[in-house]
This record gives structure tokens, sequence and C-alpha cells, in this order.
């Protein structure tokens, strides 16, 4: 079985083939196309790859409705299409990528794979925000994003490790333009940052992350700024954008190292929220094993994992700083999935490339197989 895997987000397109075997048969990674130039865009690439006979969606928002992967029909695409206000910048564009493939492609099965899915298994007391019955009573509550690299980064650390998932307490870090830790306990999602939506948490590319409610009520009555005002400063034009400038962490990071003062604080002030939530992750936990850091930034920058580290020596956390920093056969920065603390360390440190596609090919899998 050939699964085409489509990864259809704020800034890109990703598009993979997997092979019977999971053998990458297609990798693509396209700018973000436009509502109406995305379907021209699946045509020109769908004509340009091996026949598949299934597709599976990453889909950030399931709500409490989507606890599962599902193929997708009529029904469902409508429900997707309603949770949208939970991520605007990742919903509508997986639901616009599910439409164009079917008036493609319309006899092919899609199957949608949600992030939300993994942390189902995270208990009450980390899902429930303390606010009135009635405001509780519309759904609000925690549901965490990031699922389909979770599951991924902490089974595969777990085989780099050669230990079994069911075994370890693992804090997974997948930071990229979005950013979320997991607390993994025997391969279950216990605890993770993000919230009712993917705005919670750790400070992003350009999202806030967790601010002070009473900012937003501040704002409402001082400021005169609509919902929609609100939703935009916080979701686009916060995080390392609003105090740095600029919303790419490698850039802001050699910014830092130039001397420039406001990408200093910016830094700091990411790596702060960062050790402050691996740490509770890790008391979610009652303790920690590893520390697995995936990721555009979780696995590209050597820097942020040992300013990260640095602070986490109480957790029995180090950095080897050689594994730290080592590359390819090549020279690139592209070396393999490995151990990055010292041999006999207390807490294990392991980087982990992002695979959602093998997560969602596995799911698609055992949805076409009959299989949960």
């Amino acid at each position: 079985m050939r699964v085409l895997v489509v990864n259809a987000g704020s800034s890109s397109l990703k598009i993979s083939v997997l092979g019977d075997d999971d053998t990458l048969l297609v990798d693509r990674e396209l700018p973000a196309p436009g509502p109406a130039s995305l379907r021209a865009v699946l045509d020109d690439t769908l004509g340009d790859i091996p026949p598949v006979d299934v597709a599976g969606h990453r889909v950030v928002h399931g709500g409490a409705a989507f606890c599962d992967p599902l193929v997708l029909d009529g029904d469902v695409d409508d429900r997707l299409a309603r949770l949208a206000e939970l991520a605007p910048l990742h919903n509508p564009p997986a639901v616009a990528a599910i439409r164009a493939l079917q008036a493609l492609r319309p006899d092919l099965p899609q199957v949608a794979c949600f992030d939300t899915a993994f942390h189902a298994t995270v208990p009450a007391p980390a899902t429930t925000y303390a606010l009135p019955e009635q405001w509780r009573s519309w759904g609000l509550r925690r549901f965490g994003f990031h699922g389909l690299s979770h599951a991924y980064a902490s089974r595969r650390a777990a085989e780099v490790l050669g230990r079994a998932p069911g075994d370890l307490r693992l804090v997974s870090a997948h930071i990229g333009a979005g950013a979320s830790l997991a607390a993994v306990a025997g391969g279950r999602s216990v605890d993770t940052t993000m919230g009712y939506t993917p705005l919670e948490g750790l400070v992003m590319a350009t999202r806030s992350g967790s601010v002070d409610p009473g900012i937003l009520v501040w704002v409402l009555r001082n400021r005169a700024m609509t919902a929609d005002e609100i939703e935009d400063a916080l979701t686009r034009r916060s995080g390392l954008l609003g105090l740095a400038g600029n919303e790419d962490l490698r850039a802001v990071l050699a910014a830092a190292d130039a001397g420039h003062a406001e990408a200093a604080l910016a830094v700091d002030v990411y790596v702060h929220r960062l050790r402050g939530a691996v740490a509770a992750m890790a008391a979610a936990m009652g303790g920690v094993d590893g520390v697995v850091f995936t990721g555009g930034g979780g696995w590209g920058s050597a820097r942020l994992r040992r300013d990260t580290c640095a602070g986490l020596a109480f957790l029995g956390i180090e950095l080897d700083d050689d594994r730290n920093e080592a590359t390819a056969a090549d020279g690139s920065a592209d070396a393999d999935d490995r151990v990055v603390s010292p041999a006999g360390a207390g807490t294990a440190v392991v980087v982990v490339h992002a695979r959602e596609d093998l997560e969602i090919s596995r799911q698609v899998r055992a949805v076409m197989s009959g299989v949960r």
C-alpha cells in the first residue's frame, strides 16, 4: 500500500509518499499556496508522483469529537470545517487540501489523522480549566497539539535508547514555528503545554504562548480592539516576531550572538519558558528518564539544546558537547537520530528527526486494515 501524506500548514505544504515498508518515495515541501491555487498545485504534484492507494492528512484540531484517525466523508469534512476557529492557522488549510484532493481524486480514500488525538489520554486534572461550570459546559478544556510528532518522537527515542516505550518517562519537545512539550509516560501522553487552541504554552515564531488573561480584558476595555484584531495580534504578530522583529529562530539566535539586544531578550524569554515547561512536564510524571528534541528548532539548533539543558542540571539533564554538535558524514547538520547526553547520565537527551509522515502512514495503514 502506497500512502500519500498531505501536511497542509500555515506556511508550507508538505507532500510525501511512503511505500509498503514505509520507504520514503517522495518528499516535497512547497510554500503554502493560497486557496485559489491549492488545487492546481496539488494537481501538478500528483501528476509527478507514483500512483498511491490512500491519502492521509494531518489535521491539527479534532476537538472532543475526533480522538482516532478516520476515513473522511462529507459529514466529517463539514464537522472539521466548523473547528476552523480553534486552530485558525492550521485547520483551514487542512480542510482546503482535503476538499481539493477529493475533487481531483474522488475515488482515492482519504484518512484524517489528528494532532489532538495523542493527548486523549491526558487525565482530567491536566485538561480542566478552573472556569465557571457554564463555561466548561461549552467544551472549554485543554486538548494539546503536535500529537503526531510527539507520538513518533517518543517511540523513536525509545528505539534509540534501546528501551521499551512502556518503561520510560519522556519529555518530548517539538520545537518549530509552533512549539509544545508533552509528558509521555509509558508511551501515553499525560500532560502537554498547549491547551484549548495551539496558542497556549511556549513562546513560538509568531504566537505569544501563554499570557495573563487580564491583559486581554485590559486591551478590550482600553484599546477598543475587536476579537479578530486580538486573535491576529496573538497568533500572527507575537512570539519571536513580536519580541525581535523576526520569526525565524535561527536568525534570532544569530542576531543575539551578534549583540542585538532585542534578539538577546527574545532568546532569553524563549529559553526561560522552555526550561520551566520541561520541569513542569517532569513533575507531571513524577520524574523523567529522557528529554527528546524534535522539530526544526529542536533538531536543527545545537545552541538551543545547549541553552535549554544548561538550566536543567537539577533534573540530571546534561549534554555531551561533541555529540550535541555532531554533523553528518557530508558535513551537513543532518546527523542521525542520536543520544546527545554523556554515557551514564541520569537523564538521557535524545535528538530525533520530526517524521509526522511516518506516524500518519502508521495510522492510515491501521485504519485501512481495520486495526485501531
